[in-house]
């Protein structure tokens, strides 16, 4: 993204936060492309008779979205780590609706490193890691909010280091240990 695409993207977030409503609807002209892309990513590899495609998943993201009303819109960065987890939500939500109508089926833990290998997740290995990053959150805050950055957002360590505050170092060092902590927690039995 341009410079000036990204300052127009934070201006609108920003009008956006400040009440302006149609500022959403223009903000999604400018990031609609990114968000497709994000959405593809989740989807790759998918059953093919998934209900959601790209577009449906952010569509149901954008109706999301116009229910923040607690966020306080930073910058484009800020903007695609939040849609990015709501993406991600909207997708647990959907396997939990489906895994609760299997009787008898158990969530299988995974090792951390294959599932990136396969992203996206399966069902009900996203819900097992799903509960890894609740676990890690409770831990960690800070090594949660970076893995959805990184994994699920798709963002690079800048990015991380900008949303987060931190250096691309520190980034890097808190990668190492949030993968290392969810390897060895997805990789225990029971």
């Amino acid at each position: 993204m341009t410079t000036h695409v990204s300052t127009e993207v934070t201006d609108l977030l920003l009008a956006w936060r400040n009440g302006r409503q149609e500022a959403l609807a223009e903000l999604m002209e400018f990031v609609y492309s990114r968000l497709l892309r994000i959405g593809g990513a989740y989807l790759k590899d998918e059953r093919a008779d998934h209900t959601l495609d790209a577009a449906a998943l952010v569509h149901e993201c954008y109706l999301r979205l116009v229910q923040q009303e607690r966020v306080r819109w930073q910058d484009r960065a800020h903007f695609f780590a939040v849609a990015a987890r709501l993406m991600r939500r909207v997708l647990l939500d959907h396997a939990r609706r489906r895994e609760s109508l299997k009787r008898g089926s158990e969530i299988a833990k995974i090792p951390l490193d294959e599932a990136m290998d396969s992203f996206p997740i399966r069902q009900p290995q996203l819900i097992a890691l799903d509960q890894a990053l609740h676990d890690l959150e409770a831990k960690d805050s800070q090594l949660s909010e970076l893995v959805v950055l990184r994994y699920f957002g798709g963002m690079r360590k800048e990015e991380v280091s900008e949303v987060l505050g931190i250096s691309s170092a520190t980034v890097s060092r808190r990668w190492r240990t949030a993968r290392a902590w969810l390897f060895e927690y997805l990789s225990e039995d029971g």
